[in-house]
């Protein structure tokens, strides 16, 4: 008891809280944005990749550096103040040119804060894991109350041209919050610690980060064109931001009771699990946008293709990557799933879109969860015993 009074949660829900708000304004809103400003699809799609493909990179290269200097903190809200500066960028840059830019920077400082506060907060609760999904359900909150504020603001009180300032709140706020965050304990790493190579080596460890890259894939045409598509098909910008939040508001409630299932069954199991609903909920939105029940069952659906494939995979994570190589593993799983997965989904959605029809372009992605769970089945999971 108590070293669990020394976790500081509620800082660590607050950092959680302004990331996933600031998410929760872009994620939905800014395709709408970028539409209104009179881009193409598939230019959208290229712009909201470039913010994906830098997880590619940054991660990687401020994990080495947070590993290299052992100031993990200190990268976070380096990162944390330089995102807000590259932001303030889309005051004044226009054209492709200048947005494209300002993804850029942004999203390379942006994205490399996520993976980083990830091994903070484990380190704070150290043996208490467990307990990660209590601190990580404060950012559904942030993302909930951003999106479901910013829908209705827009359908009267505001325009789509206020978006960026509102985004920059949420910035400022994030990197405030990360200066009130304490250091975390040192961790002592044994001599379990593997080289990086031969963890890299083994085959379930490629099969998971291979099942990541493709579950995070399946999920770009719901981050790059479910708003639009809602709007095509009737909803309004508060119905949009509504359902948008059903869906966190899942994976609010799966975080709550996520530990009781962690302690029942196996983190193979719900990986697994995650990735089979996944292809059941991409199926549901592809063909069912026209029926209320289908949508609103897709988006409680979020808490499995999201919510519990994401813990699951944190945990694994960790439990791979110990040691000295914490910060590079998480750093891998951020670069491969949401990077390069994230970047390819929001590419073949954005050129696809209007050649295909968002029906066939769901259905792929329903594809891609199925061929993750496939590449998954013979051995992801299987060393661990939980």
């Amino acid at each position: 008891m108590l070293a669990a009074r020394k976790v500081p949660y509620g800082r660590l829900s607050g950092f959680y809280f302004f990331y996933f708000a600031a998410l929760g304004a872009f994620l939905p809103y800014w395709a709408l944005y970028l539409q209104d400003a009179g881009f193409s699809a598939a230019e959208i799609g290229q712009l909201i990749a470039i913010t994906a493909a830098t997880r590619v990179v940054a991660p990687n290269l401020w994990g080495w550096l947070a590993d290299r200097t052992g100031r993990t903190l200190s990268v976070v809200r380096l990162a944390g103040f330089f995102t807000l500066v590259a932001f303030s960028l889309v005051f004044a840059l226009h054209g492709f040119g200048g947005f494209a830019l300002v993804m850029l920077v942004f999203s390379f400082f942006w994205n490399a804060m996520l993976p980083l506060f990830e091994t903070i907060t484990l380190s704070h609760l150290h043996h208490d894991t467990y307990r990660y999904s209590w601190v990580r359900l404060w950012g559904s909150i942030g993302f909930i109350a951003a999106v479901v504020a910013i829908g209705k603001a827009l359908e009267g009180v505001l325009s789509i041209d206020c978006l960026p300032q509102l985004i920059m709140l949420l910035f400022g706020g994030l990197w405030l919050t990360s200066l009130t965050v304490p250091k975390g304990p040192e961790e002592t790493h044994g001599v379990e610690s593997s080289a990086l190579s031969n963890i890299l080596k083994r085959g379930d460890v490629i099969a998971f980060f291979l099942a990541c890259m493709l579950q995070q894939l399946a999920h770009g045409p719901y981050y790059v064109f479910f708003s639009v598509y809602l709007r095509d098909h009737g909803f309004s910008s508060g119905e949009t931001g509504q359902l948008w939040a059903l869906g966190v508001l899942a994976e609010i409630v799966l975080f709550a009771f996520l530990h009781r299932l962690l302690a029942r069954y196996s983190l193979r199991r719900i990986f697994l699990a995650s990735l089979a609903l996944s292809v059941v909920r991409w199926l549901l939105i592809a063909w069912g946008v026209d029926s209320v029940a289908a949508i609103f069952s897709a988006q409680l659906l979020h808490a499995a293709s999201f919510g519990s494939a994401h813990v699951a995979a944190i945990h694994l994570v960790h439990r791979h990557f110990r040691g000295p190589h914490h910060g590079k593993g998480q750093a891998f799983y951020s670069a491969l799933s949401f990077g390069l997965g994230g970047a390819l989904g929001s590419l073949y959605s954005g050129y696809f879109w209007m050649a295909w029809g968002p029906h066939w372009v769901y259905t792929a992605a329903a594809g891609a969860s199925l061929l993750a769970l496939l590449i998954a089945w013979p051995s992801v999971g299987k060393r661990d015993t939980d």
